[in-house]
């Protein structure tokens, strides 16, 4: 008797715990990984776990976890899209635990507490009152089913038709400012420029903020077409000099920009690059990777196993230009799973079917394979006008000693270029310490200052 008393216990007791665990994982949890917060929203319905996961200082958004187990005061958390895990321990109302993405991976410890956003001081962002005219525009593309884009055009003061300068974005979605991690890069070089006496037109990107359409299927040249929806409202307007439209692009902004001017070389007057891919995106993005995983701090076989995972995944969707998305997608799974079964343990236990499924979905989709692909030497070779290139020392996303060349060939029948390398700067224009991206929302600098006057003294300088 005594025996069973003591069993029954035993099970009120972990069922006990079992509920006090679910209870104490409920909440709000916050942590950083390199300086970056994170915060998961964790519930329990019905015997259910479920997380969403937020990164504050680059999108308001919430992600959906694809899964949560719970195993006592064990937790862990997958996000395939990202190749996203996070296994900690409940210890002393604290989680104890490693957070993995990809190949890297860091001790992450999460509280128990709401997000409580710290305003980073941003000394360069520009406060009102301002010297010149601000003015909120919207111009349509004909060629995009006439979608609306939103934008701010800044004109100086006490300047009649100045020159002016369209910026655009690099990847991905992107606002007016091109805001990220609390910077507002076009914000800030766009004020300069309009105190320089030059004129500025930004604008949202096509399915962001104030913009319609959609990113989804998109590819460069889809949104060179904004652009040149952009030049032709300019070309409408009587307060800008027609004959001075210039173009200034970020990362694939300067990309875009030559697609631009290859087909409009009477409309545009100046091309400035900052960060523009000069090769093709194999030759951009296999080097990023490996710097990328080398911040991380993975080396040796894991590293070897990474890259030649991604090379062979690279090459399969240039060799595949007549496949559909789909096929595609399938023939992708095949190539990782051949490689994933010769990894080294550490590698392949990263590498579920999940992921795998998840990756394969996002590398077959219309914008990688078109990237990839594309050769920016072809329209850089027809650039006549001015062109100034621009990359920071420091940048391992675009990088400068494999970009900056492939200008210097594509633009030798150029008789206007200058290509500058300059020391110290990330792919952010900000003067850094190694250049990784975890380094670019903790700096105060949105611009290096020699950068934005560089800009502005060379525009000034031709017109």
């Amino acid at each position: 008797m005594k025996t069973v008393v003591h069993s029954a216990l035993w099970v009120v007791t972990l069922l006990f715990s079992l509920i006090t665990f679910a209870q104490e994982f409920n909440g709000s949890w916050t942590g950083a990984i390199q300086g970056m917060p994170l915060v998961f929203e964790i519930s329990n319905i019905n015997g259910e776990y479920a997380a969403k996961m937020q990164s504050p200082t680059q999108s308001k958004t919430y992600i959906p976890m694809n899964s949560v187990m719970v195993d006592g005061n064990q937790i862990t958390m997958l996000l395939d899209v990202y190749k996203i895990k996070y296994k900690g321990e409940l210890i002393d109302s604290k989680i104890i635990g490693t957070f993995t993405q990809g190949a890297g991976s860091g001790k992450m410890i999460l509280e128990k507490k709401e997000y409580v956003e710290v305003k980073p001081n941003r000394p360069q962002e520009p406060k009102a009152p301002f010297p010149y005219h601000i003015e909120d525009v919207v111009f349509t593309n004909p060629k995009a089913n006439d979608i609306k884009l939103a934008g701010t055009l800044t004109l100086p003061n006490n300047v009649n038709n100045p020159a002016v300068a369209i910026l655009i974005s690099g990847s991905g979605p992107q606002d007016r400012n091109e805001e990220l991690f609390d910077h507002k890069p076009f914000l800030v070089l766009a004020d300069h420029l309009t105190r320089k006496g030059i004129a500025v037109l930004r604008y949202d990107d096509r399915g962001v903020a104030q913009s319609q359409g959609t990113q989804k299927g998109a590819t460069s040249e889809d949104f060179a077409t904004d652009v040149e929806a952009a030049i032709a409202y300019l070309k409408s307007r009587k307060d800008v000099d027609s004959k001075k439209i210039g173009l200034i692009g970020h990362s694939e902004g300067g990309l875009i920009a030559p697609m631009v001017i290859a087909d409009n070389r009477r409309n545009v007057a100046f091309f400035v690059s900052l960060a523009g891919p000069g090769v093709d995106g194999y030759h951009v993005l296999l080097p990023q990777i490996e710097k990328s995983l080398r911040f991380q701090g993975v080396v040796g076989s894991q590293l070897d196993f990474e890259k030649k995972l991604m090379d062979a995944m690279f090459l399969k969707i240039i060799d595949s230009k007549k496949l559909s998305s789909q096929v595609l997608e399938n023939e992708l799974v095949i190539v990782m799973k051949k490689k994933v079964a010769e990894a080294p343990d550490v590698s392949k236990a990263k590498y579920t079917d999940e992921v795998i499924s998840a990756l394969s979905k996002q590398f077959s989709d219309d914008w990688m394979r078109f990237f990839l692909s594309y050769d920016p030497a072809t329209n850089l070779s027809k650039v006549k006008c001015p062109v100034l290139a621009i990359n920071g020392s420091l940048d391992y996303q675009v990088i400068p000693e494999i970009n900056l060349p492939g200008f210097e060939t594509a633009l030798s029948k150029n008789k206007d270029v200058t290509i500058k390398k300059i020391a110290g700067l990330n792919h952010l224009f900000q003067n850094a310490q190694t250049g990784s991206a975890g380094e670019y929302g903790q700096l105060e600098e949105t611009i290096d200052p020699r950068t934005l006057n560089l800009i502005s003294s060379w525009i000034n300088s031709r017109f």
